[in-house]
């Protein structure tokens, strides 16, 4: 099969086109013919950093953990998916599992579910990685209705979905966002927008909360914005973070009493841990998509399958709304 590899870690231009052995399928899993993957951060981390970061493969290394696609062979002691079945799903591209820009991959079926019907393979393939980072974040944190939650980052690839399944949950749901379209998409996907460029932490808390502050807040931006998270939150608050590898003075939580809950949803993946549960949440946001509460958005680009390198640069230069996209087929 044709695949994109690294034979060395580095720029973008690293990738190369290759003809690969195709993968055998294996009890417990299914073989996908995929049409669709994404370009998550994580993703571009390890094509940089290779041996660096423990999570990355060995080279020759295929890249890519999230996929649509159609199942072609189904192993032994699986239920629930036959060939021709559209599933998608979040299922390699680290450690010793192939990646998805490859033509193929066989995958564990705790890893995918059926694709929601009312979503093309591009956006379906969009969704894997953020959707089951936000759908966890938010059930850690214990969102309820009526709750005011703020999200950081709305318009990224965990943050917009993050704020769609907040509203879908019955929050309040508040924004942040710095540009006239960013603000704008917060506002078409249902939240308050706020203006990190212009706006205060405290000013908005005022306004928003009466300076009670959030109950929740996701932050999907992480490093040195964490601190304007607890300043953001309010007493015995929920705080959510998917990019937490820094140092911190955790002072200010402390004196709040806030929960901080660290997301870093590759763990199954990486140590077989727990994978069902990745199904069962692949699957419940199969249902919402389908009800209509959530739609995974993807940037204004389009990018074949050995384009992967332009790919990676749209999503490391900062201007991209929502997901980047690549197809395979």
């Amino acid at each position: 099969m044709k695949a994109m590899i690294l034979n060395e870690f580095g720029g973008p231009e690293v990738f190369e086109e290759a003809e690969v052995p195709k993968p055998k399928i294996k009890a417990g899993h299914v073989l996908v013919k995929i049409a669709a993957t994404s370009v998550n951060t994580v993703d571009t981390m390890i094509r940089q950093m290779g041996p660096e970061l423990p999570l990355s493969p060995a080279t020759p290394a295929i890249l890519g953990m999230d996929f649509a696609g159609i199942v072609c062979e189904v192993g032994d002691s699986v239920n629930g998916y036959n060939v021709g079945d559209e599933v998608y799903g979040c299922a390699g591209g680290l450690a010793d599992l192939q990646g998805t820009l490859a033509e193929y991959i066989v995958a564990d079926v705790k890893l995918v579910a059926l694709k929601p019907n009312n979503l093309s393979m591009l956006e379906a393939a969009a969704l894997p990685l953020v959707g089951i980072t936000a759908y966890e974040g938010l059930m850690r944190a214990g969102i309820q209705r009526g709750q005011n939650v703020l999200v950081h980052g709305g318009t990224g690839g965990v943050g917009h979905i993050a704020l769609q399944l907040a509203k879908y949950f019955g929050a309040n749901v508040f924004s942040t966002g710095g540009g006239e379209p960013q603000l704008q998409l917060i506002q078409q996907l249902g939240a308050t927008a706020i203006n990190y460029r212009t706006d205060s932490v405290e000013s908005y808390v005022q306004q928003y909360t009466d300076g009670s502050g959030f109950e929740v807040v996701f932050d999907s931006v992480g490093g040195a914005n964490m601190t304007n998270s607890f300043h953001a939150a309010a007493l015995n608050a929920h705080v959510v973070s998917t990019v937490s590898l820094l140092e911190l003075d955790l002072s200010p939580a402390h004196f709040k009493g806030l929960s901080l809950h660290v997301v870093f949803m590759l763990i199954p993946m990486l140590h077989d841990h727990k994978r069902e549960e990745h199904a069962a949440i692949l699957k419940s946001l199969t249902s919402i998509v389908e009800a209509g509460a959530l739609k995974p958005i993807l940037d204004d680009t389009s990018f074949s399958f050995t384009d992967i390198g332009k790919a990676h640069e749209r999503l490391a230069s900062g201007r991209a709304v929502g997901k980047v996209v690549v197809s395979v087929n």
